[in-house]
């Protein structure tokens, strides 16, 4: 099959049609020629083509659901097609495995609307005749093959269950969780995830907030580990058109992330806290919701100037800005002539986000396994800027959304070896009873589930000099 166009050309120089397919399949385009985070790139493709908030909606849960189903889709189409599956120019195997996901995976779109929406979606590239008549043949194929097709597809060609995730990433679960345990992560991270919150404790309680979303008819319940969370498991529209996101109510934040503040506790009274790499201050709020009763100074930490906008909107929404000071640059810049005076640091390291990949599914497919080795250099370099500013009986809370150990467990090992005077705090009683399980060799574990991300805390304790 000779290859098509690599870019839209508008047949007849008219203007491309703005279809949120045509986004799909042009976002999954990039995607397979470089490593890049795909939310961005849907953002910029969206607005590029003027997709209304809805349109874009739908882009995002067809190329979500590709990345998420890639292997079975495209073993779908290996059974359908004489031609092999890498021999297949990207933008026609992108259209067919956007189509196939909608077919198989997307009930409410009619099949026939479906096929026909891919094939208008291929002319607009434009391709050959003959390529839009071969897409619209497999698609067709696939539809009479409806109930033989999925079970065939979920078995790989070497006949081993094709699991939707890199296999060098699939090796290494199941050499450390087993293959039952591996297989049930990778199903936990092809579902779409469940929508949390957690409650601004300073302006709502999580039982009145719960009550408002009922009121408004929205299935919510109580999360099942933290205290100020709650789901919203049928909810697929924008979390700005929720009540209460307006009056600050609550942000998104996933419970590993709200159950990892806690091994910050007991905070002194007065005490200085950094937030070391606050990206857009999700944890920076819990500590400024504990601020209001105990009197801290909180400082968050962050060189991104956009990241940091997005801070500091979230912090206005919320109405935590009182006691904030906010430092637009790294932690070593920060920590670099300053005295060793913080009360509690909280690092949330840049990782390979492996434990999150259920919620971003770019990840599985951008990562490789020699990235940990950079992201554990880094890791260890923020850990030796945070001990530097901590004070004798201070706690440093490092975090990851991370599975891999040469990201966790490894790293903190190596930053206690070569810091003598801290030594590790078992975790378990600073969590509620619900999430105690949770707790693996003294540190804050959780494998990814519907209900929690993937996560590794270690709490580490600055012994007096």
């Amino acid at each position: 099959m000779p290859p098509s166009p690599s870019h839209p050309k508008p047949a007849g120089g008219g203007p491309l049609r703005r279809t949120s397919r045509y986004v799909a399949v042009e976002v999954l385009c990039h995607l397979h020629r470089e490593r890049r985070p795909v939310k961005p790139l849907l953002d910029r493709q969206s607005k590029a083509r003027g997709l209304s908030d809805v349109d874009r909606g739908l882009a995002m849960e067809l190329v979500f659901g590709v990345l998420r189903h890639r292997q079975v889709l495209e073993r779908m189409v290996a059974l359908l097609s004489r031609t092999p599956p890498a021999r297949i120019e990207p933008f026609v195997m992108n259209t067919l495995t956007v189509g196939l996901y909608q077919l198989f995976f997307l009930e409410r779109i009619p099949a026939p609307a479906a096929v026909h929406a891919m094939v208008e979606v291929a002319k607009e590239h434009p391709i050959p005749a003959r390529l839009q008549g071969f897409i619209n043949g497999i698609l067709r194929q696939a539809l009479r093959q409806r109930e033989q097709l999925p079970p065939a597809a979920t078995v790989g060609a070497d006949g081993q269950p094709l699991l939707n995730h890199p296999p060098w990433l699939v090796k290494r679960w199941r050499q450390r969780y087993g293959d039952e345990e591996t297989a049930r992560i990778c199903r936990s991270n092809n579902e779409e995830p469940l929508l949390v919150l957690c409650a601004n404790s300073a302006k709502i309680g999580r039982d009145e907030l719960l009550a408002v979303f009922r009121q408004h008819g929205l299935e919510a319940t109580p999360g099942r580990y933290a205290p100020q969370a709650l789901a919203l498991p049928g909810y697929r529209g924008r979390v700005t058109d929720l009540p209460g996101y307006g009056e600050g109510f609550f942000q998104v934040q996933d419970e590993a992330a709200q159950l990892a503040t806690l091994l910050l506790l007991p905070l002194r009274r007065g005490g200085r806290y950094v937030d070391a790499c606050a990206g857009v201050g999700g944890k920076t709020v819990l500590l400024l919701q504990h601020a209001l009763q105990a009197g801290l100074e909180v400082h968050a930490v962050e060189p991104d100037a956009l990241r940091r906008g997005r801070l500091g909107e979230n912090i206005a929404r919320l109405g935590l800005a009182e006691g904030l000071t906010t430092h637009g640059q790294t932690l070593q810049d920060f920590a670099s002539g300053r005295e060793a005076t913080c009360d509690g640091i909280f690092l949330d390291a840049p990782c390979s986000g492996t434990g999150v990949i259920g919620r971003q599914p770019d990840i599985r497919w951008n990562r490789r396994s020699e990235d940990l080795a950079l992201y554990q250099s880094q890791q260890l370099q923020l850990l030796d800027a945070a001990a530097s500013l901590l004070a004798d009986g201070g706690i440093l809370v490092y975090a990851t959304c991370s599975l891999e150990p040469a990201e966790d467990m490894e790293v903190v090992t190596a930053f206690l070896h070569r810091h003598r005077d801290f030594c590790r705090d078992d975790c378990t009683p600073l969590l509620p009873e619900e999430a105690r399980h949770l707790v693996v060799d003294g540190c804050f574990q959780p494998r990814p589930e519907r209900t929690i991300d993937g996560f590794f805390a270690a709490r580490l304790r600055r012994s007096p000099r």
